[in-house]
C-alpha cells in the first residue's frame, strides 16, 4: 500500500481492499479529500 499526497491531489496504489481500509483511516482525521490536500499544503 502506498499513499502520494501532493499539491493537486492524492494517489493510492494498492488492492481495493487495503485502500477501503486506508481511506477508513483517514476519514477519522479529515471529512474530504480536499480538505486533507489543504492540510497537506499548508505545511
Amino acid at each position: 500500500m502506498k499513499v502520494y499526497v501532493h499539491e493537486k491531489g492524492i494517489i493510492l496504489v494498492g488492492k481495493g481492499w487495503e485502500i477501503v481500509q486506508k481511506l477508513k483511516e483517514y476519514n477519522k482525521d479529515h471529512l474530504t479529500v480536499s480538505e486533507w490536500v489543504e492540510k497537506v499544503n499548508q505545511k
